[in-house]
């Protein structure tokens, strides 16, 4: 089962990045650069009493505008209320109940989900008073909340969680694929395709969304879960456009999985959107493969292949360790060479590297990085252990871990790949002090 997701609306400006950082734990902006692309950092895992969701943030609902990133912004956040299991609708307590609020209560109504109504910069007893200009939203219960100080947090989050679906990590041992991508780029034909192809039994396995079904196959004596996110569908109550993607609806299942399949248009080429949830993908820790779909519709193969390679070395630069294949799910056109694939990354991400081989390993990394000193100091580093797989995690221990920046991270990683490979799976390098220890006398 996924983890439950939350999602913060609301009017710009009401506190909704200040709630979703609270939630969150984090300090951070929402909005920041991951992995050398440029994307909306609007989710994060959180956890409260031992609940673990995942929580949302929205940019500001307008339901009248002219202007088209508006418009997108208003479109995203509607979506995102379709994909979140509940809904929290946040008000402002100082300007008070308006227009655009009503409408937004309307839509959410309309979606059937649990909601919570929270009045917002409410930061002690005697301002609770403003919650009766709010009662017109037509709710029963209206939360008095202060994201900015914490004022009501506590009651509000155990109203929060008492509304959380059940969430327990699947009981299925066989590896979960997610198939990801943006709309209309063949996602459901290669499920469909798969799920189709000779020698492959299929049985149902209800999904846990409306929008998602899990398949579970078989392919020569092994099974695959595979986990198709459906593409958008237009909604008439909520008028969203076909086009726009639902990061809500690729987390979800990228979390859940253990390779993803980032399914890519190849006719249209290699976009900004593709980056984004290859981020995601990245970002998570999961196994992926780039699937260049439509292949059939390519005028001249050859050199489009050659093209559409150096693009994928060029904008998905931080997962260069992903390998690509070209298919057509239409014609069925390679799609089995898919299997070979995943099973090779199921590999790779379970690899546990002996520490004895990893510290041979270290002794070439002393002896091509030139080690930077630090604040007058000499840096040493002692030793490199792996501490996890799924994905490959290490750990190296130093004298002062604060010398090290992201150059000396990516050759050390590069190393690591030219003696381990680990294709296809992202891996971890953590830095951590270890002070040398004198001799007891």
């Amino acid at each position: 089962m996924p983890k439950p997701v939350v999602v913060i609306v609301g009017r710009p400006n009401v506190g909704k990045s200040t709630l979703f950082n609270r939630i969150t734990g984090t300090r951070t902006a929402i909005v920041e650069n991951i992995a050398g692309i440029t994307r909306d950092r609007n989710y994060l895992d959180a956890e409260w009493e031992g609940k673990h969701f995942i929580v949302v943030d929205t940019g500001g609902f307008y339901p009248e505008s002219d202007d088209e990133i508006i418009k997108q912004v208003t479109e995203q956040a509607l979506f995102a209320i379709e994909e979140g299991d509940v809904i929290i609708h946040l008000l402002d307590g100082k300007t008070g109940l308006t227009p655009p609020d009503i409408e937004l209560s309307k839509k959410i109504r309309a979606s059937g989900k649990k909601v919570i109504w929270a009045v917002n910069k409410i930061d002690a007893h005697s301002r609770e008073d403003r919650l009766y200009d709010f009662y017109p939203i037509g709710s029963e219960e209206l939360i008095p909340l202060s994201a900015a100080t914490g004022y009501g947090y506590d009651d509000f989050m155990e109203k929060l969680v008492s509304l959380l679906p059940e969430y327990k990590e699947t009981s299925l041992i066989f590896p979960k694929i997610a198939v990801v991508g943006k709309p209309n780029s063949g996602k459901s034909t290669l499920i469909n395709t798969l799920l189709n192809k000779k020698r492959m039994i299929v049985s149902p396995v209800p999904g846990t969304t409306r929008d998602s079904i899990d398949s579970v196959c078989s392919y020569y004596g092994k099974k695959y879960l595979f986990i198709d996110t459906a593409g958008i569908r237009k909604k008439d109550k909520f008028k969203y456009s076909i086009e726009k993607y639902s990061m809500v609806r690729a987390l979800k299942s990228i979390e859940r999985c253990d390779v993803a399949l980032i399914v890519i248009d190849s006719f249209e080429g290699i976009t900004e959107q593709d980056q984004k949830i290859a981020g995601i993908v990245e970002e998570y820790g999961k196994g992926s493969i780039f699937i260049l779909n439509k292949w059939d519709l390519m005028k001249d193969p050859e050199n489009d292949y050659k093209f559409l390679g150096k693009e994928l070395l060029r904008k998905m630069w931080f997962m260069q360790y992903a390998p690509f294949i070209t298919i057509s799910a239409l014609d069925k056109r390679r799609v089995t060479k898919i299997f070979p694939l995943i099973d090779a990354i199921l590999k790779e991400r379970s690899k546990r590297i002996p520490t004895a081989e990893l510290n041979k390993v270290l002794n070439e990394i002393l002896s091509t990085v030139n080690l930077p000193g630090y604040k007058g100091k000499s840096l040493k580093i002692y030793y490199i252990t792996q501490i996890k797989t799924a994905p490959p995690s290490f750990v190296l221990f130093a004298n002062y871990p604060a010398a090290f920046n992201d150059f000396h991270i990516r050759h050390i990683e590069k190393i690591l790949r030219d003696h381990f490979s680990f294709t296809g799976t992202p891996i971890r390098i953590y830095i951590k002090n270890k002070k040398e220890t004198k001799k007891n006398k």
